[in-house]
């Protein structure tokens, strides 16, 4: 019987796999809409099996879909709660450098 992984450690493991730009990247294309993987080869510059690898991380976790059409493989987003996550994290990362802006705005002025 599989034992319950604790929320937190579930939480890491989210985390850690969106520790890597190239699959931040690759979700952020995907929220334009499903694009196969000869679009996103185009967009980001890859060899074909490092986007495939990605592509196999981010689909483990449960963060994008695929579905085939014909001899075309289309990914999306898995949820639209992905989506909300980067913007999220784009929010958090303005107010942290907006707040480091004031402070070493502050530093100058004391100087």
């Amino acid at each position: 019987m599989p034992t319950s992984v604790p929320l937190y450690e579930a939480k890491a493991e989210l985390f850690r796999t969106l520790g890597h730009p190239t699959r931040i990247r690759v979700l952020e294309i995907l929220q334009r809409g499903p694009t196969t993987v000869r679009e996103m080869l185009e967009i980001l510059g890859l060899e074909p099996s490092t986007l495939s690898q990605q592509l196999a991380v981010l689909r483990r976790a449960g963060l994008v879909s695929s579905h085939r059409e014909a001899s075309t493989v289309r990914y999306a987003l898995a949820t639209p709660d992905v989506a909300d996550l980067l913007s999220t994290g784009r929010r958090i990362l303005g107010s942290t450098l907006a707040n480091s802006r004031d402070l070493l705005d502050e530093l100058g002025e004391t100087s």
